[in-house]
């Protein structure tokens, strides 16, 4: 079992919330990664959205090369690998899309990219503009639950 400063600092670069981290660290030890998994998935439930809003910090735009060698900037990497850097006219809507989603929201567009191709990153960002603000906080909080997820299996995967 890996020491407490440890674990906090796996679990913030899944999701930068640390009551969340705390609440896990806790609860230790588990009986298996997926008994971890899926208490770290009802704990991430009952997030608040101050949480949410503030986690959003450490996450890029998308279409942005995140900065930093940390934890959560290789994750970004990874998950927003699908999109075309070399794709200009992509590279200049996701611009567009992304300064149009935070002048309307008053946040960075948040999206579960792994496995997405910019293309559709796009498309579904065009979408969540038309959203209520109501909508679209949850909307938020679910795809900041995904990534979380997502990157704890990634972290707790054998290598």
């Amino acid at each position: 079992m890996a020491p407490p400063e440890t674990a906090a600092a796996m679990l913030l670069a899944c999701a930068a919330i640390p009551e969340w981290s705390w609440d896990i660290i806790a609860a230790r030890p588990f009986a298996s990664a997926d008994s971890l998994i899926e208490y770290a998935g009802a704990l991430a439930l009952r997030w608040r959205a101050k949480q949410v809003s503030n986690a959003l910090a450490r996450h890029p735009r998308i279409g942005e090369r995140p900065v930093g060698h940390g934890a959560d900037a290789g994750h970004s990497r990874r998950e927003q690998s699908a999109v075309d850097p070399a794709d200009a006219r992509l590279a200049a809507d996701l611009l567009e899309g992304n300064r149009r989603y935070e002048q309307r929201f008053g946040q960075v567009f948040l999206i579960h990219a792994a496995g997405r191709g910019g293309h559709d990153i796009l498309a579904r960002l065009r979408q969540r503009l038309e959203h209520s603000p109501e909508q679209e906080q949850r909307e938020t909080a679910l795809q900041l639950r995904k990534i979380a997820l997502s990157r704890l299996q990634q972290e707790l995967a054998p290598c």
